[in-house]
């Protein structure tokens, strides 16, 4: 565990000890539950850079999780542990505390502690709005997977809507594959890394959020203030090698996200205006998904889904953070074949309007058993264009098996 994550762990101790020693545990419920899993990548090309590994990339995982609950629910603590061993890439190789809080639920108050992650968003291929915790960006490309946060968050329940008012403490430096890893650009340092406030990592972030629904629609409006989850990558050279190195900037966000459901319709639309002092701009992400329910006579729905993203920064900018996706649109199936087996398929394709490129993406999953879960997915890129952020990873097409065991 890095010394980062014992900090974390520590700081999580720190904030739930108080709260959960004075406690009388009658008629406390525990479960333990997690997932452990074996993962296999086989990529078809060699990657851009000699160093990377070649074709084939085998990682194991675990994640446990504790949940323990007394006073008839109203006090719970959560525990929930991550840790993923990789063959070949030794910085894909870390662990996490992705969940360890204590959670009390009043009337129309709910406090939670500790560290926890938090998601915010509607669309499918982006979430502009999800900004609280830190992308764990070793696990996947596609930005999914978060590292935990440390926080105190009072939601207030209203009839007028829910009041969310988070204080976040420390910051977490994002995650970036080592120089023998794939789906990556240069190598990112983890030792060159600034910041713009003089208390770096330290620095108290805050933001608050409104969310409500009103008929057919859901709808959140959220302003944050604090440390820029996306890091702005500059090139050095050390020794005889170029790498790129971290720096945070200080940023405000404002924000919308709004779902529709109409019918068999759901429309979905995300807008952000983000502040910092080396760049102001607009962003937005909005489509909407179709559902057949029933396709051809049986238990199937088949989703079709059309997504547009656009930011206001332009092509030109797209080394920028945040800007990878500033002219493209979306098209995608969803299938929920509704079986004892929970089988799922996804197919998805990205392009930009300006120049060739694309992402494609399949992703399907079904259950075997009462507790596995095997995951098959392709990805496949390409890009001519140098600045764009795609070209990295063009050589990067691969399939990757998962099978993962659920207790």
């Amino acid at each position: 565990m890095s010394i980062n994550n014992k900090q974390l762990l520590l700081s999580g101790i720190l904030a739930l000890n108080g709260v959960l020693l004075p406690q009388v545990t009658n008629a406390a419920e525990f479960e333990l539950s997690g997932r452990i899993g074996v993962e296999q990548r086989v990529f078809s090309e060699k990657g851009n850079s000699p160093e990377q590994l070649e074709h084939t990339q085998i990682s194991v995982l675990v994640e446990p999780e504790l949940y323990w609950s007394w006073n008839n629910g109203d006090d719970s603590v959560l525990f929930k542990p991550f840790y993923r061993q990789d063959e070949r890439d030794d910085e894909r190789s870390h662990g996490d505390i992705r969940e360890f809080s204590y959670i009390h639920a009043g009337d129309n108050w709910e406090l939670r502690a500790g560290i926890r992650k938090e998601f915010w968003g509607v669309t499918e291929f982006q979430h502009l709005v999800d900004v609280i915790n830190q992308t764990d960006n070793v696990e996947d490309f596609d930005g999914e997977d978060k590292l935990g946060q440390l926080m105190v968050n009072l939601s207030l329940v209203k009839e007028w809507g829910i009041v969310d008012l988070y204080l976040l403490p420390g910051f977490r430096e994002r995650t970036f594959s080592g120089s023998n890893g794939r789906l990556r650009g240069p190598v990112v340092s983890d030792r060159n890394v600034t910041y713009q406030s003089s208390a770096e990592d330290k620095h108290l972030d805050a933001a608050v959020r409104w969310s409500h629904s009103v008929d057919v629609f859901d709808f959140g409006v959220h302003w944050f203030h604090g440390t820029n989850r996306d890091p702005i990558l500059t090139p050095v050279t050390v020794g005889n090698k170029v790498e790129l190195k971290q720096y945070y900037n200080q940023m405000d966000q404002f924000g919308l996200d709004v779902q529709a459901t109409i019918d068999d319709w759901l429309w979905k639309f995300e807008t952000i205006f983000r502040t910092t002092d080396d760049d102001d701009f607009w962003a937005l992400q909005g489509g909407f998904e179709y559902t057949y329910v029933g396709v051809f006579d049986t238990n199937a729905d088949l989703g079709l889904l059309v997504e547009y993203g656009w930011d206001s920064r332009g092509e030109g900018s797209v080394n920028e953070p945040g800007a990878n996706i500033q002219d493209d649109v979306f098209f995608g199936s969803r299938i929920a074949f509704n079986d004892v087996q929970s089988s799922e398929f996804l197919m998805g394709l990205g392009a930009d309007l300006h120049h060739n490129a694309f992402s494609f993406i399949v992703e399907a999953n079904r259950r075997f058993g009462e507790s596995v879960k095997v995951s098959l997915d392709l990805r496949l890129f390409q890009s001519t264009k140098t600045t764009d952020a795609l070209y990295f990873v063009k050589n990067d097409d691969h399939m990757q098996l998962a099978v993962e065991w659920y207790f």
